[in-house]
């Protein structure tokens, strides 16, 4: 077969950033807040082991263009006899589609994303009254999709949540004190876990990743009328504030994934929240796993509401994504890169079968 080898990534000169192991709050407060913006890069190596027939694979790119990250263009080089930029047609989740013809030994192809971020936090004591949701959006960031219905349980648990408040915000403040405080992060959840939410609270067992119980968070919010949204992404840098379980550890970045969530509040707009990252700083912050009360947790609590520190690429917010050319089923979410043969799809955690390795730096 005639190899086609597509645009060689350009490179760029890393900047190499010092941040202390571990972070005493009083000594280093978890704060963040806007201010220049931060060049990153990363670069997605795809390898479908044990091809067989028509092999597919599908690389989430950055599609999120905001007040905290801007999206700079992607590149990509390899041996697949096509590769396109796709979306899923919904949420506007792009990826690129890469096709190899039967009989390619060892399909390859790799990807380099360019893009800014930097970090983000509202000042929840002043309102603007221009700041609201249209229906239409309003009425899309509340339905219910397969892993985070709206009704049942889901709907129950966050009327008892929110009993007795008043306003929006005062909703969207105790469904994040009641995930913060009932939930755990279980490290033998494989990924980020899977966001079956409905599950979660029928067998209260309130534990997992943040696939888990960030995708809690939203359905609750959604279940008590608040737009809401998980937003999926890739850790890229160490945390300026030294918290080492808040940040990539090296440039390779192949497992660090990291889902967050959004709620949208009159007055205030969309609010970033990640109560699933106050677990983590529970579970792994210091060699032993420590209290919500340890002091280096209440500072990441109160500024995760609110605030988020972007070492983080946000790829997309979307949610069963079916993905273009696939004869499979439908993905919950598009935050790991896929892969698809004639003898179906992959296990995106599987590397015996497809591998792939995720390497990230600031230029």
């Amino acid at each position: 077969m005639k190899r086609r080898t597509f645009l060689q990534a350009a490179t760029a000169t890393p900047i190499v950033l010092a941040v202390p192991r571990l972070a005493i709050a009083q000594q280093l407060p978890f704060e963040p807040k806007p201010g220049p913006w931060k060049s990153y890069e990363i670069v997605t190596r795809v390898e479908v082991l044990k091809p067989a027939g028509r092999t597919q694979a599908w690389i989430p790119l950055p599609s999120v263009n905001s007040d905290y990250q801007k999206v700079e263009g992607d590149t990509w080089t390899g041996n697949a006899s096509s590769a396109r930029v796709a979306s899923d047609g919904t949420y506007g989740a792009r990826m690129l589609h890469a096709e190899w013809a039967a009989g390619e030994a060892s399909p390859v192809i790799e990807v380099t994303s360019r893009f800014q971020t930097r970090d983000r936090a509202l000042d929840l004591s002043k309102s603007d009254p221009k700041l609201v949701l249209e229906q239409d959006a309003r009425a899309f960031y509340t339905r219910a999709t397969d892993l985070i219905p709206t009704d049942g349980i889901v709907h129950d648990t966050a009327r008892e949540i929110t009993r007795g408040k008043k306003t929006d915000m005062e909703k969207a403040r105790a469904i994040y004190d009641w995930v913060v405080d009932n939930t755990f992060r279980d490290p033998k959840t494989r990924g980020c876990g899977v966001g079956d939410i409905k599950f979660m609270l029928e067998t209260k067992n309130l534990s997992g990743k943040c696939a888990d119980l960030n995708a809690l968070y939203v359905g609750l919010a959604r279940a008590s009328g608040l737009p809401a949204r998980d937003v999926y992404g890739l850790r890229v840098a160490k945390s300026q504030f030294g918290y080492r379980s808040l940040g990539a550890g090296t440039d390779n970045v192949t497992r660090a994934q990291h889902c967050r969530a959004e709620v949208f509040v009159n007055g205030h707009g969309w609010v970033p929240v990640d109560p699933a990252d106050v677990r983590k700083v529970v579970l792994e912050e210091k060699p032993q796993p420590t209290a919500l009360t340890d002091p280096v947790v209440p500072p990441v609590r109160k500024a995760l509401f609110g605030a988020w520190e972007m070492n983080w690429l946000a790829y997309n917010d979307a949610h069963d994504i079916k993905l273009p050319g696939s004869r499979g089923p439908a993905v919950g979410f598009l935050m790991y890169p896929q892969g698809e043969t004639s003898e179906g799809r992959r296990d995106c955690l599987d590397p015996d079968n497809f591998r792939y390795r995720i390497t990230a730096r600031a230029v």
